[in-house]
């Protein structure tokens, strides 16, 4: 099989992360789920490594109804005191409890714009933003898009959506594609 050459940061890493990179990563997002996943994803690694939370995703998927915003925003404090105990996410006690809530206000937005998937897209004009970088070294970390949407995230009472987190959301959700150019995605995303 031949070498391909990938963003630097998923070289020399564990499967899950080369195939995240490879089939996931910067691919544009549309389904309400999805989205909602990764909104809790970004939010548990706040102040850690991207591969510590795919190596808990499964767990994710279990603990939090796989990733269905109306049932997580049902979740009891009994629940919540639960999935505390349980060692396959992140037991973070603001974290889980953000993901709670969060689930809750993307409720309030899927009623007030019809999906959390327009709301969302609105921020980048409804097409993705293509980067041009050379290196990772050059890629962002916040953008005037992520900013905006923090902000109104933010506005909303959403928790862990700091411009930092939300640039990584927009990221891996494909409102941004910022395989470097030398990336074989790069080429098969433009």
């Amino acid at each position: 099989m031949p070498h391909k050459n990938r963003c630097n940061w998923a070289n020399d890493q564990f499967q899950q992360y080369v195939d995240y990179h490879d089939l996931e990563w910067g691919v544009p997002v549309h389904d309400d789920r999805t989205l909602f996943e990764f909104l809790i994803l970004e939010g548990a690694q706040a102040g850690l490594s991207w591969a510590t939370i795919l190596k808990r995703r499964e767990g994710y998927r279990t603990s939090f109804a796989n990733f269905d915003p109306q049932k997580v925003a049902l979740f009891t404090e009994e629940k919540i005191q639960e999935l505390l105990q349980f060692k396959g996410i992140i037991r973070n006690k603001l974290k889980v409890r953000s993901a709670v809530t969060n689930a809750q206000h993307f409720l309030e937005i899927q009623e007030e714009f019809g999906s959390f998937d327009a709301y969302l897209w609105q921020f980048v004009n409804g097409e993705p933003i293509i980067g041009h970088w050379d290196s990772m070294g050059d890629v962002p970390v916040t953008t005037k898009e992520s900013d905006a949407l923090s902000k109104d995230l933010k506005n909303r009472s959403f928790k862990f959506v700091g411009s930092t987190i939300i640039y990584a959301y927009m990221q891996a959700c494909g409102l941004v594609n910022d395989h470097t150019i030398n990336c074989f995605r790069y080429k098969e995303m433009v």
